[in-house]
């Protein structure tokens, strides 16, 4: 399996997918708009849960410094819609059962897990700037303190 990594000035993967309210969301529709892009094995697990609630009590910092935040798992719209519900996650978590967006990101692939190579989602991040390119690739975060890093490396501390 030949694994696509993005780095900074990459064109960003475009994408439609699935809200976990039914709807859709491109990223072409955040052209103008800085885009956090973040990618996470499975909704209601522990790690994805303190990820996604990091992401939820920083986003009106996040948000009044320009940016969207968009969350991407393999998990289908109405086990996001129970996350959200659950979580009281106010940013659009997508759907992409199929993994193309994943593999796009290069968020889908061999990885480390408790000493063994395994396939499958690797816990990743994006910024994405208004025009379309990856500000910021980062790759096998840790779920747990990641959203604060993230802000220190976006000046945002």
């Amino acid at each position: 399996m030949t694994e696509t990594k993005l780095a900074p000035g990459d064109a960003a993967p475009e994408f439609t997918l699935t809200t976990a309210d039914g709807g859709t969301v491109s990223l072409d529709a955040y052209r103008g708009k800085r885009v956090i892009l973040y990618f996470y094995p499975a909704a209601m697990t522990p790690g994805c849960t303190k990820q996604a609630c990091d992401f939820r009590d920083s986003l009106s910092r996040l948000t009044a410094e320009g940016f969207a935040v968009l969350g991407v798992s393999k998990d289908k719209p109405e086990k996001l819609a129970k996350f959200a519900e659950r979580d009281a996650l106010t940013f659009p978590l997508l759907s992409d059962p199929d993994l193309t967006v994943h593999q796009a990101y290069g968020a889908y692939g061999t990885k480390k897990l408790y000493g063994k190579e395994v396939v499958g989602v690797i816990r990743s991040t994006f910024v994405i700037d208004g025009d379309g390119k990856i500000e910021h690739a980062l790759y096998n975060v840790k779920a747990t303190g990641h959203v604060a890093s993230l802000k220190k490396k976006l000046g945002l501390s």
